[in-house]
């Protein structure tokens, strides 16, 4: 099974934090393994304490379900087929900024989650972080 290397994982919160830096937000970035084990980790000065165990809950969800965090939401709706799915696996988080993270196989390495300011800036965060995966 392929798998994120540290380097790799930094890359990823590098780029994200650039994406975060440029729109002028201050975000809570982590990176987690094929696990869903805590790879890279980094809170922006000022970035909400609260938005740490968020974006590390996005990427773990990402990571779980293969499909970025906002989609498990739509499918978490009340009445929907994964209805209330967000309170097992010790929590998680089903509204934008999880993305799972695939190697240039295509093969799922990890998932990057972002946390710290609307969902739309979390997602576009979490997404740049995606490009930063050589």
């Amino acid at each position: 099974m392929a798998e994120i290397t540290l380097s790799q994982a930094r890359a990823v919160v590098d780029a994200a934090a650039r994406r975060s830096q440029e729109l002028g937000t201050l975000m809570d970035i982590a990176v987690v393994d094929t696990g869903g084990n805590l790879k890279a980790f980094v809170r922006e000065d000022g970035a909400w304490l609260g938005s740490i165990d968020i974006s590390i809950k996005k990427a773990r969800t990402a990571r779980f379900f293969n499909m970025e965090s906002g989609e498990i939401g739509k499918l978490s709706q009340p009445g929907g087929p994964l209805y209330n799915i967000e309170v097992t696996n010790d929590g998680l988080v089903s509204f934008p900024g999880g993305i799972p993270l695939r190697n240039s196989d295509g093969a799922i390495v990890g998932a990057v989650g972002v946390s710290g300011s609307t969902v739309e800036n979390d997602h576009d965060v979490a997404d740049a972080g995606t490009r930063g995966l050589s």
